[in-house]
């Protein structure tokens, strides 16, 4: 049996933790429903939406769609390119206000520029916010504090950024 103390911490690790996978998964809803995911409609922070979004770089679009916040997104996203896709996912994340955002090849499917952008948008997230960052585009760990590299299931190199990239060439 879990006592309720394992139980409660447990809900409470998972709690501080957001992830953003490649492959980002949508409800058949609006826009603002699919970032404050599982957030009735009445109840979500549209503030916090924006905020989001901003930081994910994807409000341009959002309200250039006929609806803004409000436009449907289609079953699993269908409206949607799949960077769009994983913007939303991005700023679902950010909506959490999580204090461990792992992301999961999560930039994948963006251009360079927008990568970018999302990537300098985190880089002034509070710094007490863990960013974990799993991915083969180089480009995209640029910012990030340690690179671990792991090969065949074992660590193959830890260090800067600077240093990783000096040896993969």
């Amino acid at each position: 049996l879990i006592n309720s103390n394992y139980s409660s911490l447990l809900t409470s690790w998972r709690l501080s933790i957001a992830h953003v996978p490649q492959n980002i998964f949508l409800l058949n809803a609006t826009i603002a429903e699919n970032i404050a995911l599982g957030v009735p409609l009445n109840k979500i922070d549209f503030k916090r939406v924006k905020k989001a979004a901003d930081q994910a770089c994807i409000t341009k679009f959002i309200m250039q769609t006929k609806n803004g916040f409000l436009t449907k997104t289609g079953e699993r996203g269908i409206n949607l390119s799949g960077g769009q896709l994983q913007r939303i996912g991005i700023a679902r994340a950010l909506y959490k206000k999580a204090k461990i955002l792992v992301f999961d090849e999560a930039t994948s499917a963006l251009d360079k520029q927008t990568e970018e952008a999302i990537i300098n948008s985190l880089d002034d997230m509070d710094k007490s916010i863990t960013l974990l960052f799993i991915s083969h585009r180089y480009s995209s760990l640029e910012n990030c504090d340690r690179i671990i590299e792991i090969k065949n299931g074992r660590v193959d190199y830890q260090g800067s950024f600077e240093s990783f990239r000096k040896k993969s060439k």
